[in-house]
């Protein structure tokens, strides 16, 4: 945003009680100032706006450049017409206020309103623009107001103060369209392309729309500043609206948190997570199978079929890695028969004790005590441990 500091000189001659401009050249020229005070002063907080008249008695600066906007506007009431525009003298009283402004980290600029015939000669404004240029001073000038030679001496006045194009003119001709409504399209309204300014642009959008202060039922000649303020305030409102529409928009049309839209691809990965499952359930029964299996190899085991190192003991190592608690209880047991001729004893009453097989059977996770097949089992590995007893019987015992 540009920092400046603006003087607007205002023209408060005769010509302006004319009525080629609705409703008068005056009154078309006060709605313009107090919209371009107020895009000067809402474009930065920080620039000022200074209003000064070029007819009547003198040239007269009725507010000094400053950031108050009311106290710009309040100064339109009391304006009198009457008298001849002197513009070298309106510029020359400018340009020595904007000097003494306080912050001498802004731009200089003078907008002109020129809506009554210039006196002076384009030797003299040409002088005038080119010590402006001198003094790093902007000049906007707007011409309203069909009067003979005017033109030409506003557009040499131009020509000698201009500067990297920061200096503009427009002509407004006469026509049933405000002063205002042309100037916001206009880079005097708008501000240079470095800096630009919102207020405007909102005015701009307003002003298009025919929106104006009646419209609010408030009059812009009773109270200009309450009509700026509404029509300011309406804008920042539908700016806010049309702000919130489209991020609404926005959050509609992504998806939530979490959520993803269903497709061909998730619905195969619907299926290959049911397929999965079933895989699953047939890995789980097929661990079971092998539970049981190893439950026959161990029993059998310790009643001495297996050897270590025989094939059935090395399947059945390899069967029993996923389980590695009762790989490990099985090895002992293959171990202590191999070994101990005792622990074979005491495992072959263990074998005859049914209970006990049937509570140890009970706490194994995936085998059925009532299974039939576990029942024909224990009932052959009891009759192999009765055989086994009768036949380490002493001889006298079988005599006896």
């Amino acid at each position: 945003m540009v920092l400046e500091a603006t003087m607007i000189c205002i023209d408060n001659s005769e010509w302006m009680r004319n009525g080629d401009y609705a409703p008068t050249r005056f009154q078309a020229q006060a709605d313009a100032v107090n919209l371009i005070c107020g895009a000067k002063t809402q474009s930065n907080p920080e620039n000022t706006v200074g209003v000064l008249t070029m007819a009547g008695k003198g040239v007269r600066v009725l507010v000094t450049p400053t950031s108050d906007l009311g106290k710009i506007l309040a100064c339109m009431h009391s304006l009198q017409i009457g008298g001849e525009m002197n513009l070298a003298a309106a510029i020359q009283v400018a340009q020595l206020t904007l000097k003494h402004r306080q912050n001498k980290l802004q731009q200089q600029r003078i907008i002109v309103f020129a809506g009554s015939p210039v006196k002076y000669d384009k030797k003299v404004l040409e002088a005038i623009g080119r010590k402006l240029k001198k003094n790093n001073v902007a000049l906007d000038i707007v011409d309203f107001g069909d009067e003979d030679g005017k033109l030409e001496k506003l557009e040499a006045l131009l020509s000698s103060v201009n500067s990297n194009d920061r200096s503009h003119i427009v002509h407004v001709p006469p026509g049933s369209d405000a002063l205002s409504d042309v100037l916001i399209s206009t880079p005097i309204f708008t501000g240079d392309a470095e800096g630009g300014s919102g207020f405007a642009a909102a005015a701009a959008a307003v002003a298009a729309g025919g929106v104006s202060g009646i419209d609010f039922g408030v009059d812009p000649n009773l109270d200009p500043e309450l009509a700026l303020a509404l029509r300011v305030s309406m804008e920042e409102e539908r700016a806010r609206q049309e702000a919130a529409a489209k991020k609404a928009a926005e959050e509609t049309a992504l998806p939530k948190k979490g959520e993803q839209p269903l497709n061909s691809q998730d619905a195969t990965m619907t299926e290959g997570g049911s397929i999965t499952a079933l895989e699953a359930e047939s890995k789980r029964n097929d661990i079971m199978d092998d539970e049981a299996a190893l439950l026959e190899q161990a029993i059998a085991m310790s009643m001495g079929d297996t050897k270590p190192g025989s094939s059935v003991d090395t399947d059945m190592l390899e069967a029993t890695r996923e389980n590695q608690d009762l790989a490990f209880a099985l090895q002992m047991a293959v171990q202590g028969n191999a070994k101990d001729p005792a622990i074979q004893t005491e495992m072959s009453e263990v074998l005859g004790d049914q209970s006990f097989l049937s509570s140890i059977l009970a706490s194994l996770p995936g085998v059925d005590p009532n299974d039939p097949s576990v029942k024909d089992l224990l009932a052959s590995l009891q009759g192999q441990s009765e055989q086994k007893k009768d036949e380490d019987k002493p001889p006298e015992e079988e005599k006896k």
